[in-house]
């Protein structure tokens, strides 16, 4: 399948850049660089159990996952995380920490970076399903359905360990932040812009 460039037209051809083949154009300095999404995914604790949805949609319908989605490109992950459980679960969650972040590899579609929360229910909260499931359930941890997604049991499983079950309360960084500079040994290396 042919890409083209965005700023002339032309065909896009195989470039090594940084010791990567890339499509790039011939004629000028765009390069189509292959990101990851990013997605967020829930452990909304209830009662000792966690909060699951049976999916509505594909891929996975019919199966169960944790509640959480894709992040807008202008949205902070934590915030992307709580609107996708309002989505999913139609409730308020109150993110309590965070457990980790993954890489998610895919062969037919972009990879992912996966960004996983620690959750509880908002006072007064009440779970129902949103559009995208067909219900929703508290599960004991030793009594969980079968996941839609290899990496949602990933999650389960680092939220099993003991010290990620601890109360802890992490920072989140607000949204506009001024970002770090790149590390001084990056500064002085020249690579082409990153145009989208």
């Amino acid at each position: 399948m042919n890409h083209f460039c965005v700023n002339c037209g032309a065909v896009l051809v195989p470039r090594v850049i940084d010791g990567r083949e890339l499509e790039a154009c011939p004629n000028d300095s765009f390069v189509l660089w292959r990101d990851p999404k990013v997605a967020t995914a829930v452990v909304v604790e209830v009662d000792g159990g966690v909060v699951l949805g049976r999916r509505s949609i594909e891929p996975g319908y019919g199966l169960w996952c944790l509640p959480g989605g894709f992040v807008n490109d202008d949205e902070d992950p934590a915030d992307a995380a709580t609107r996708e459980c309002f989505e999913e679960i139609s409730a308020e969650v109150e993110l309590t920490g965070l457990l980790g972040v993954y890489h998610i590899a895919k062969t037919g579609a972009p990879s992912m970076v996966g960004i996983s929360y620690r959750g509880r229910l908002a006072d007064g909260a009440r779970l129902s399903a949103g559009v995208e499931m067909l219900e929703v359930g508290v599960f004991q941890l030793d009594s969980l359905p079968p996941l839609a997604f290899p990496s949602h049991e990933r999650v389960l499983a680092e939220y099993l360990k003991p010290q990620a079950r601890e109360e802890v309360e992490e920072p989140r960084v607000a949204a506009g932040a001024p970002h770090s500079s790149p590390p001084s040994g990056l500064r002085g290396q020249s690579r082409p812009p990153r145009t989208r």
